[in-house]
């Protein structure tokens, strides 16, 4: 039960609210045996007596008690309404600020759709938790409390009659709750699962339709669909034999006060004491009904429990992970930053037993251009994926102007470069909404001055609503050149001192090519640059080229000298491998 309590922690956030909850659920609670207190004043003395003069007080009593019991309802709903929601809001924040701060190697190993299923789906069953733990866990254990002590008030050896169910719906209840979280596990796995699937095949629905594959991806989806259907049906036939079960003994607790309290009443002595027992008995049969359909409720709430308390777990299994490292702490860079890089005997493995970094070395000096050429799977983005500190070095060290990046805080060593990787991504808003995730003051002066020099002025201009047109999801209704070149006015605007790109010009044909060239050649003057490029014409200017094979630094020099070398660089540009 950790677990929920660690969602019930949430709720210390808000004493005054919880106060006010919990204080209209036992004013509310307590007006539920003002009816029962009626009812033995009308069949006990009233109508024996023919007590007309009573009969209207105490009808209204039994009125006005109900609407101050629903009353009390109203606000405590109202209360546990804006109760919930501000500890769901609470909860959904503290997920995403520690999705933001995990390391790239969790995001390795975790399906976007499970990441994405966690957020809403297991969020919501945390939040059913918070509605009918409190709503209704604590009105109904106040209500089983109040109204078993008016029972004992009333007849003690009917309520210890009523209290002979009690064990057996303990037990099964507590033999349910130890059982119950393997089985909510595999649903919350198997839903995760498919919505995992799910994601996959919409992100890759034109490969599908290319490829002609819609009734074998259709055959996953079913497959994965159906062992979803298979554990919520485990589940729901466990709570088939376990609900009734519990019904049953709690009805025959009704049976047991029926008989022997008829028994008792009929044993009275004389015909007042008839009348007076009468009463009473009638009274207690209405309050057992207040007694038992609580109970009945929290059996219900158990269910609702234990799926909250797995999903609880996917939650704060999250929320638990381990953050990157210097996010908020270590050194900033001093001002101006010059933009030396350099990296000394570099290793580095993504996990695997094959080491991705073999011992590289290279420099970069201020406003240099410096290439990163070689095959697919040479280690040129690792190099990238080290220098911004998405992943650490297993060994060796790395230096800006002389400081060990491992020693800064990693939002300044990220806010000193510009990364423009291959396939740009774009989010789904306006031109401008991506611009200024670069510099969110930005005028539209400083806008439209990057976009131009990106050469991205022109067709921004020809979009139906300019800076303001929405570029679709993943910028999806611009072309690849276009939304290249709006990533470039994006890092233009930023301005940093180092400039990162990865392949920027891969995916263009020729003529897009050469507009995205001269506005990297603009991005690149008085600024250090590190490129990754397969074009001859990306790196035919570079200050310095560094040709890595199987992790390893295997040539350097300038592009005339490597090709005098005739060696692995001089044979990549023969077989057009950057041509």
């Amino acid at each position: 039960m950790r677990t929920v309590f660690r969602v019930f922690s949430y709720l210390k956030r808000y004493p005054l609210l919880a106060t006010a909850q919990l204080s209209c659920a036992i004013l509310m609670t307590v007006l539920v045996i003002v009816f029962p207190g009626v009812t033995k004043a009308i069949t006990g003395e009233v109508i024996p007596q023919r007590d007309f003069d009573r009969l209207i007080p105490l009808s209204l009593i039994a009125l006005g008690a109900f609407f101050a019991t629903n009353l009390f309802n109203a606000l405590r709903i109202i209360l546990n309404n804006t109760f919930e929601q501000k500890v769901i809001f609470d909860i959904r924040s503290d997920l995403y600020h520690k999705i933001q701060r995990l390391p790239m190697r969790w995001f390795d190993n975790k399906r976007t759709g499970d990441i994405m299923t966690r957020v809403t789906e297991d969020v919501t069953a945390m939040e059913r938790v918070l509605i009918d733990g409190i709503e209704q866990g604590v009105v109904a254990l106040l209500q089983v409390l109040i109204v078993g002590g008016y029972l004992f008030y009333l007849n003690p050896e009917l309520a210890l009659i009523t209290m002979i169910p009690m064990p057996i719906l303990i037990g099964g209840a507590w033999a349910y709750t130890r059982t119950s979280p393997a089985r909510h596990r595999k649903v919350r796995k198997a839903t995760s699962s498919m919505n995992s699937l799910l994601h996959d095949n919409i992100d890759g629905i034109q490969q599908i339709k290319a490829f002609t594959r819609e009734d074998a991806e259709l055959g996953r989806f079913n497959r994965s669909s159906n062992k979803l259907r298979e554990a919520t049906l485990h589940l729901m036939r466990v709570w088939a034999l376990y609900n009734p079960s519990m019904e049953f003994f709690r009805n025959a607790g009704y049976a047991l006060v029926i008989g022997f309290g008829a028994w008792s009443v009929m044993h009275s002595p004389d015909q007042a004491t008839l009348e007076e027992q009468t009463g009473v008995f009638v009274a207690f049969l209405v309050a057992l009904s207040f007694f038992y359909e609580p109970i009945s409720r929290l059996n219900g709430l158990n269910q609702i429990i234990q799926a909250g308390r797995a999903a609880g777990e996917r939650v704060f299994e999250i929320i638990d992970a381990e953050e990157e490292p210097d996010l908020d702490g270590g050194k900033l860079l001093p001002v101006p930053v010059k933009g030396e890089v350099i990296l000394e005997d570099v290793k580095f493995s993504y996990g695997d037993d094959i080491s991705t970094l073999k011992g590289v070395t290279m420099r970069a000096e201020p406003g240099q251009m410096i290439a990163l050429v070689g095959h697919t799977g040479a280690g040129k983005s690792t190099v990238i994926n080290l220098l911004t500190r998405f992943y650490e070095a297993d060994s060796g060290g790395i230096s800006i102007d002389g400081i060990p990046i491992n020693s800064l805080k990693k939002s300044a060593l990220r806010e000193a470069m510009g990364y423009v990787t291959q396939e740009s991504f774009l989010f789904n808003g306006s031109v401008r909404e991506n611009l200024v995730l670069a510099r969110e003051n930005a005028t539209e002066d400083e806008m439209w001055d990057a976009l131009r020099a990106a050469n991205a002025s022109a067709f921004v201009e020809a979009l139906p609503k300019q800076l303001d047109t929405n570029v679709g999801e993943r910028g999806v209704k611009l072309s690849v050149g276009e939304k290249q070149r709006i990533s470039i006015a994006r890092v233009i605007l930023k301005n940093p001192p180092i400039l990162l790109l990865d392949e920027a010009t891969a995916s263009v044909d020729t003529e897009t090519e050469k507009l995205i060239q001269g506005a990297l050649e603009k991005l690149m003057t008085n600024r250090t640059s590190i490129v990754i490029a397969h074009r001859l014409s990306t790196v035919r200017n570079a200050d310095r080229i560094y040709v890595l094979d199987h992790g390893k630094v295997v040539e350097e020099g300038a592009h005339d000298e490597l090709l005098a070398d005739d060696g692995v660089y001089a044979m990549l540009c023969r077989q057009s491998l950057m041509a």
